[in-house]
């Protein structure tokens, strides 16, 4: 049987006197697990970003519970794709971007790396534009204003990552993922969801052309590719430093509950969105926009819970704009081969998500759009991981079980249908 190309950070070492390396048996294996959370935590923040707040409110306001069963499954599909991503991380500590980069040629690498690009401004758009919505609505900022101001603080976030490490950048993360849960899982208090109607948008079904787009929308925002790209490196990074060295097994053992519970907490958030739209904005003039879908929910639930709405929008911009930039750093280094200071790589994508501001286009309609993007990009992420982690010569016994192989290849061809259903209904204006 082949062996999995093991980093050299992950490989066994000796007992520590306190049992936090590979040999230890003091602490209890839940707290040793425990110790091990974090990366995707840090992931999952992709999915809880700006992009899925547009994608989600629109879909409530506008065709209430129907397309639920959209969120469900994507959030399904996202646990298994960002497993594969940490287990590639952790058992060849390289990311997907690093080892497509080092198997493509120079012109395959640099085709792959402008759709690469153009995924990280797309992502950057839904952040940017999404934290300068939450500026306004609780200072009345101007929106160009506001974007600057997100890019700031994003990369202000990042020098914790740089100068401080891992750790204290999770930290800072999740606390931000706390702070998005609680904003817009508040309104839930107030108007709590109809369970007739919430069984019924677990069927999977359509209405029109519309809701295909808006569906490919949530897809796009919901398994994001940015997230895909960067978990390996979350992981690789964070089990790489410090607290002596981690077998690859408990590493990958820690992921599965690290994915579980992080994107269960995204998944709640993303149904909480659509649930709250579904109840308190049908019908009502002005919610096909995030500003106008604040001002109903201040309306209907008080203006609480208004703030609080607009509290979790400036976190989830926030947060989702550092890991964004983190992605496309990554991606950049990777796929060109060439180190670029953290300030370039953020002003490549920071500098078309302020333009769009600039230029006056409408918000909610440009965060839209910019999830129906990385909708169009998922596949060029999901094809080259099912393949690596699928491969036993690179991953040895941690190469994907057959069910999980044509799992995960379902998975990918559902997306792949779902972006081709998506081409016609979007020139069609749907």
């Amino acid at each position: 049987m082949a062996e999995p190309i093991v980093h050299e950070r992950f490989r066994e070492g000796p007992p520590s006197r306190n049992g936090s390396a590979s040999g230890g048996e003091r602490t209890p294996r839940p707290r040793r697990t425990l110790r091990l959370l974090g990366p995707a935590f840090v992931a999952a923040v992709a999915y809880v970003d700006p992009g899925n707040i547009a994608a989600n409110i629109t879909a409530g306001a506008r065709h209430g519970y129907l397309l639920l069963w959209v969120l469900v499954v994507a959030n399904a599909m996202a646990m298994l794709v960002q497993y594969l991503s940490a287990k590639l991380g952790a058992v060849t500590g390289r990311t997907l971007a690093d080892h497509l980069g080092r198997s493509l040629g120079r012109r395959s690498r640099l085709l792959f790396w402008l759709q690469a690009q153009a995924m990280a401004i797309a992502t950057d758009v839904a952040e940017v534009v999404g934290g300068a919505i939450a500026l306004r609505i609780l200072f009345g900022l101007p929106l160009l204003v506001g974007g600057i101001i997100v890019g700031v603080v994003s990369m202000g976030l990042l020098a914790v990552q740089s100068r401080y490490g891992q750790r204290p950048f999770e930290r800072v993360v999740i606390g931000l993922l706390a702070v998005i849960t609680i904003g817009f899982l508040a309104g839930l208090f107030v108007a709590p969801p109809d369970p007739v109607a919430l069984a019924e948008g677990l069927v999977p079904r359509f209405d029109g052309a519309g809701t295909v787009v808006l569906a490919a929308s949530m897809l796009g925002a919901t398994v994001m590719p940015h997230a895909i790209y960067l978990h390996a490196g979350l992981v690789r990074d964070r089990h790489g430093t410090g607290g002596g060295p981690v077998t690859v097994d408990r590493v990958v053992r820690a992921s599965r509950w690290d994915v579980a519970l992080s994107l269960c907490v995204a998944g709640t958030v993303n149904i909480a969105m659509l649930v709250l739209a579904a109840e308190a904005l049908p019908g009502i003039p002005g919610t096909d926009t995030i500003e106008g879908a604040q001002h109903a929910i201040a309306a209907a639930s008080g203006p609480v819970i208004g703030v609080l709405f607009g509290i979790g929008l400036l976190a989830s911009g926030l947060a989702s704009s550092s890991v964004g930039a983190y992605a496309g750093a990554e991606i950049l280094q990777s796929m060109l081969h060439v180190r670029i200071p953290l300030v370039v790589s953020r002003a490549l994508t920071l500098l078309p998500a302020l333009l769009v501001l600039a230029l006056g286009t409408e918000p909610t309609a440009a965060l839209v759009l910019s999830q129906v993007v990385l909708s169009l990009c998922l596949p060029f992420a999901l094809i080259p991981l099912v393949a690596l982690t699928s491969r036993r010569a690179l991953m040895g016994r941690f190469a994907n079980a057959r069910v999980v192989t044509v799992i995960a290849w379902i998975v990918v061809a559902l997306i792949i249908a779902l972006n081709l259903a998506l081409v016609p209904s979007s020139l069609a204006g749907g």
